[in-house]
């Protein structure tokens, strides 16, 4: 029987077809070519990375730089005390929940992955901007403050730009939680929805989105691999093959659905409480029975070379060499960033309801910031310390099993790598329960409790990709796809930011405050709140074709 136009839509009626059908069917497409065609899919990737990497490696860092400065500007200029809400609107979830789930969903898995790893590799094999001996104490320097370079402000702030545009959009301008929405501001709204522009755009999301949480869910199950063959042989596997990597894959994918079915205030928001916990405790663990005084030493060392470094790092380029090393790290970084954002930036701006922007961006940008200073200053600096001492960290096994060989230097191995597998277990669930429920809003015109079956198909397609990753190439397939991934995603970010600084300037807000230079500007008839002593609540659902 169908439903009355009074009552809300539910169930099938909530799903955006073409969006969900098209990006369901490039998925599976994908996910056949790489199980039937392994090799060749493995070496067109290949080259088509060599060609982007090439071509267009300049475009990812000036773009992860002017995100940085995009950023800043919000938060310091006069848009700073907007609310990303309706008048009147609180917040729903504590500072801390917020934090937690947002540091959970953005980097949980990398730095469990790259924790020990970077620093090391770094420090035994400088990048080739620095002028500096191997395991030296300038290279040591260097090592830490490259590893704050790609994992501090530039990936936040490249999550800020797009989650502050969407929860704008969505929160204050009552559009539909969409990549695409935030462009009615320059396209208008009869463009983006009823002509169906900005499907193709939240058809890119979703596929960006897929293979960059992919990408940390084979990192996870690598690193969870790593620590199982050590713990049950005693020994690092030289080249682990990828069949327990694809197991534990499989295994985790049914707490995923498990999660995705409980929904945000219960899932995703206790896994990513219990990971504060629990990285709490390792952290503490390593930072007592580790290298305390060295530790200490390292932070304000770390941090006076990463500022001081800042500028010259982010405008490294390939033009006079280095290009292999900017592939490996800093631009295959910028695009797992980039191809996160989609996710993260959606989750963000689905828990950030009731901020203001300055707080928003201040938060994003400098709490998870902190957090990971930290993390690499404690693990990082317990790896460097071994290396420099003797302990070839850099040289054992895999890169998964970096972090297992710092901890087997120190007391309670056993009980300190069980505790490394289950946190990188719940970081796996937490962050594809997330992606799942993102890809589930992206394709469900936006809403916020996207139907559950949907999200389950999500959760089960993300495990799927991450196994045909695997089994296509390990690691450096994982590495591969994300970037070729996000590189057309760029652009709908550089055009996020427009579309964002358009919306703000027409904020009544923003137009309410003395301009001694600029004219006012007319409202459109479009925003919600252009009248702010208006009584009554902003209609913020959805806007499917069911709906009336």
């Amino acid at each position: 029987m169908p439903a009355k136009p009074s009552e809300a839509p539910r169930g099938w009626s909530t799903v955006d077809k073409p969006v969900f059908f098209v990006a369901v069917g490039l998925v599976v497409i994908i996910c056949l070519l790489g199980v039937l065609f392994t090799e060749t899919v493995g070496e067109v990737a290949g080259a088509a990375l060599g060609w982007v990497t090439t071509t267009f490696g300049w475009v990812f860092i000036l773009a992860a730089a002017g995100f940085v400065a995009f950023s800043v500007v919000l938060a310091f200029g006069r848009f700073g005390s907007i609310p990303i809400s309706q008048e009147g609107e609180t917040t729903e979830f504590s500072r801390m929940s917020w934090i937690a789930m947002m540091f959970s969903a953005g980097m949980g898995i990398g730095l469990m992955f790259f924790g020990v790893y970077e620093p090391v590799t770094h420090l035994a094999s400088p990048p080739p901007f620095v002028d500096a001996a191997p395991e030296s104490a300038q290279a040591a320097e260097s090592a830490m403050a490259y590893t704050l370079f790609h994992w501090g402000l530039h990936p936040w702030a490249i999550y800020s730009v797009v989650g502050l545009a969407l929860a704008y959009s969505t929160h204050r301008m009552g559009r539909g939680n969409l990549m695409s929405a935030p462009f009615q501001a320059i396209l208008g709204r009869e463009r983006i929805e009823d002509r169906g522009w900005g499907r193709p755009i939240d058809i890119l999301a979703i596929l960006c989105t897929k293979f960059g949480s992919a990408t940390s869910l084979g990192l996870g199950a690598l690193q969870i691999a790593a620590g199982l063959s050590l713990l049950r042989t005693g020994e690092f596997e030289e080249n682990p093959s990828a069949r327990l990597p694809v197991i534990i894959i499989c295994v985790l994918t049914v707490g995923v659905i498990i999660s995705a079915a409980s929904g945000v205030s219960r899932g995703i928001k206790w896994l990513s409480n219990t990971n504060v916990v629990l990285a709490a405790a390792l952290l503490v663990f390593v930072f007592v029975v580790g290298p305390t005084v060295f530790i200490l030493d390292l932070v304000p060392a770390s941090l006076g070379t990463y500022f001081a470094n800042l500028v010259p790092m982010s405008f490294h380029s390939a033009v006079f060499g280095g290009g292999d090393w900017l592939a490996s790290w800093t631009i295959f970084y910028w695009a797992w960033w980039i191809s996160w954002t989609p996710f993260v930036g959606t989750f963000i701006a689905r828990i950030s309801r009731g901020r203001t922007i300055r707080e928003f961006v201040l938060g994003v940008l400098l709490a998870p910031t902190g957090v990971s200073v930290i993390w690499f200053a404690v693990f990082g600096g317990a790896g460097i310390d071994l290396q420099i001492n003797g302990v070839d960290i850099a040289g054992t096994g895999s890169e998964a099993a970096g972090f297992f060989a710092m901890l087997a230097e120190y007391p309670f191995f056993t009980g300190a790598a069980l505790v490394v597998m289950v946190l990188t277990a719940v970081f796996f669930v937490s962050g594809a329960d997330a992606g799942s429920l993102v890809m589930g809003t992206l394709s469900s015109y936006g809403r916020e409790t996207p139907w559950t079956p949907v999200v389950i198909v999500w959760a089960i397609l993300t495990g799927a990709v991450a196994a045909v990753l695997l089994f296509v190439g390990g690691l450096g397939a994982l590495q591969t796809f994300t970037i070729l991934a996000a590189t057309p995603f760029v652009l709908i970010m550089v055009g996020l930011c427009v579309s964002l600084y358009v919306d703000l300037r027409r904020d009544p807000l923003r137009l309410r405050r003395a301009a001694p230079v600029r004219q006012a500007i007319a409202v459109p008839s479009d925003v919600p709140f252009a009248d702010p002593t208006a009584d009554g609540p902003l209609d913020r659902g959805p806007r499917s074709p069911t709906e009336t």
